[in-house]
This record gives structure tokens, sequence and C-alpha cells, in this order.
């Protein structure tokens, strides 16, 4: 029988380039937990972060939490209860929304805020054009039901949020923890000096060159109503830092962005499991980092999925 595939789906398959062949002879890298408890919600204190000198491809996946069939009433709304953020640095600047590309298929939508924990000083290039100044850039797919943002990110730290096309029931789908690729430090914050972020329309790629020198080529491999998958390949190792980190919230088992984490040891025969606060790290070839139950805050925002890790 031949197989349907539901026309909604369908669109968006052929709007995006066909997936690559699965990451061969899998390599384990080193998890790292270093998250903290907080009282704020809106506040990322989860932080994994992956490390090795061998990898040169790997995947990041953004997938539906196994509720979410279930899910009646989204709640997306910021919860600022107990936070206080009049510490944090702010670097003024004048704002604008800029519309940077715009095709049949993608849509990239730029904005400056009035004011940001860093200065916007990484250029955004697509299409032949260079756009300076943006703490942020959006990235809507075009989807029957009308242009949708998928994934989103903020060329100042090197901070990501991607998010699956949302199910029939939905009108969208929460965005909920981000993820950095490249070489992590901290500053104040986990973050990714970038020197530029490039978009190629007709590949689907986006290209982070690194201030730290070197790049990285990530793709959008798959965005359907199930996940959105990211093939990222590194231009060279990554030796003496993270070359990813997950950030995350976790305030409590009810209010969180990610609560649970399950992870495969390379000498074990099945995965491993720990709430994600107590994850003890180490050697891993794949990590999973979402909910199983419906949390408060960002109720349909996807799990994420990291790996397999692959070398040369």
């Amino acid at each position: 029988m031949a197989l349907r595939i539901p026309l909604a789906l369908a669109a968006v398959l052929v709007a995006l380039p066909c997936m690559a062949a699965p990451l061969a002879a899998p390599l384990a890298v080193d998890l790292r937990n270093e998250s903290e408890p907080v009282l704020c919600a809106e506040k990322d204190n989860v932080a994994l972060s992956f490390s090795s000198a061998a990898v040169r491809r790997f995947r990041i996946e953004a997938v539906h939490p196994a509720y979410l069939g279930t899910l009646v009433a989204d709640r997306t709304a910021p919860d600022w209860t107990q936070c206080d953020m009049s510490g944090d640095p702010a670097v003024p600047a004048k704002p604008r929304t800029e519309i940077l590309y715009s095709d049949k298929r993608f849509r990239l939508v730029g904005f400056t805020y009035a004011s940001f924990w860093r200065a916007p000083i990484v250029p955004v290039r697509v299409a032949g054009r260079s756009f300076e100044g943006l703490h942020m850039v959006q990235l809507f797919t075009t989807t029957p039901r009308g242009r949708y943002e998928a994934l989103v990110f903020y060329p100042p730290d090197g901070y990501w949020r991607a998010r699956p096309l949302p199910p029939a029931h939905l009108k969208e789908a929460a965005y909920g923890s981000s993820f950095l690729v490249g070489p992590v430090e901290v500053d104040g914050r986990p973050l990714v000096r970038l020197k530029d972020v490039a978009f190629d329309p007709a590949t689907a790629t986006f290209t982070l060159g690194f201030a730290a020198g070197g790049s990285a080529a990530m793709r959008i491999a798959t965005l359907d109503t199930e996940r959105q998958s990211l093939d990222i390949t590194l231009s060279a190792a990554v030796s003496a830092r993270p070359f990813a980190a997950l950030r995350s919230m976790y305030v409590t088992a009810f209010n969180n962005d990610a609560a649970a984490a399950a992870w495969k040891p390379p000498e074990a025969k099945g995965w491993r499991e720990a709430p994600i606060m107590d994850v003890p790290g180490g050697p891993v070839l794949e990590l999973w980092a979402g909910r199983i139950s419906p949390s408060r805050h960002n109720t349909s925002a996807p799990d994420m999925v990291f790996g397999p890790f692959a070398g040369d």
C-alpha cells in the first residue's frame, strides 16, 4: 500500500531539501550539568554542555512533547513571579523591525530592542545583503495554514530556539529551551561569540562564523508537525570548550521548560533517566531533555534531543 502523507506535511517537506543520510559511527561526548536552582521562571538555570575534541557532525531536534495531543489549553505567557532583573546588563539601542528576506518558502525578520544585555554587533547576511544591529532574527516558513515562525536566534549571544509545526488542534506551539552551537564560553552566562551569521534559502542552511575562528553549517533537515531536525557540521572540532549546550528553565516539576532527561551511555544497552537537575554527566551518545507531564510554563514547548554525534 502506498504511504499517504497529509497535505499540510507534504507541502512543507516539498519546500525543504532532502534529509541527509543518518550519521554513521556515533561518538560519545562528555556531558556536563551545571544547572542551579532558581525561583524565577524567566531565568535560564538549566545548563547542560557537550564537549569532544573529535565531533564534527551532530544533530539537534525539537520534538513535540508526548502529551501534546491531549493538550486543550496552552500556557505561553511569561511568569515574572519572584524575578528581579534590575541587575542585568542593558545596552541601549534604537528599536526597529525589518524584513531581511522573503520568498514563497521563507521569510527572515530582524528586530532591534530598546536594550539588550549585549551590543548588537554581529552582521546577518542573506541573498547578498548584510544587516547590522540586530538583537533577534525570526525564520518563518510557509505552510497551508499560512506563514509560521519555526526558528529564532539572537546574534549577540548565539542563542537559538526551534519548534516543529503545530498540530492540527493548535494554532501554534510555544518555544521553550534554547541551545548554543559553537565554542561555548561564560561571560555572565553561557554564550557563543559569533562573527557573523548567513542564511541560504535554497538549502535552508545557516552558516555560523565564530569569533574564535572556524564555522558551522546548520541545515534544517526536517520540519513537520512532529519535529524540527537540524543537521550541524563544524568546520573543525572544538577542543578547548564545549561545542554545544542546552539552556532551559526549571523551578518545580509543574513550572519548567524541561523537567527530565534521558541519555544513552556508551556502555549501556538502554537509556538512563533522571530529573534534569540531577543528571550526573559523563559520556553520552545521545540526550533527550523535556517533559512527560504538562507544565504551567510554555506548556506546548518541544522536548530537545542532542545526538547522535560523529567525527569526520
